[in-house]
């Protein structure tokens, strides 16, 4: 059974080489985001490269939307690469071929005799400070979010993080005129 990722705790703030070698700290990539994190299978696997094709669209919304999306492979730089460049991916994949992740989260997939560093597919979506709000299991490729399933955590996520998610009500309104009123920085 997975651990540490109970919803309302915050995840370590591992850093990790992206697919260039290049260390790259979550909070860091996060920054004051919301973020979709997945937690991969390996590169190996079919599922994986079909679900991250489906996450192509996804990441076009990120960049409007204040939201970072990274996936951990427990793969080296190498595999890590070729899976973002066989799906098409144009965000950061990180490379965790120690499985300090994978250890951490006890998310080995102990039913492949195959693949001794497969993990089970997690996807997590976390508030800013890296706190998990959700948990998606993929072992079974249907247990993986869809794109609609993100779309809607991620608007419950901002309605509660922004006070102006809808500037109509009185409150943003008064919020934003008080904004207005008050003096430039000097």
């Amino acid at each position: 059974m997975s651990r540490n990722l109970e919803p309302g705790t915050a995840i370590p703030d591992f850093e990790l080489p992206d697919e260039n070698g290049v260390m790259q700290r979550l909070s860091e990539l996060q920054g004051a985001n919301a973020m979709v994190l997945h937690l991969s299978r390996g590169e190996h696997c079919p599922r994986e490269r079909q679900h991250h094709r489906e996450l192509l669209r996804f990441h076009e919304w990120c960049s409007v939307a204040f939201t970072e999306l990274v996936s951990i492979l427990p793969n080296g730089l190498h595999d890590t690469l070729k899976l973002k460049i066989s799906t098409g991916a144009h965000w950061t994949f990180l490379a965790d071929a120690d499985l300090e992740v994978q250890r951490h989260f006890d998310i080995n997939e102990y039913t492949d005799s195959h693949h001794a560093n497969a993990g089970v597919p997690h996807t997590l979506v976390l508030s800013p400070g890296l706190i998990v709000e959700k948990v998606y299991v993929g072992y079974w490729f249907w247990g993986r979010p869809s794109n609609a399933q993100l779309w809607a955590d991620l608007g419950d996520l901002h309605r509660r993080l922004k006070p102006d998610f809808d500037p109509t009500t009185p409150e943003a309104r008064l919020a934003w005129e008080a904004a207005q009123a008050a003096p430039a920085p000097a």
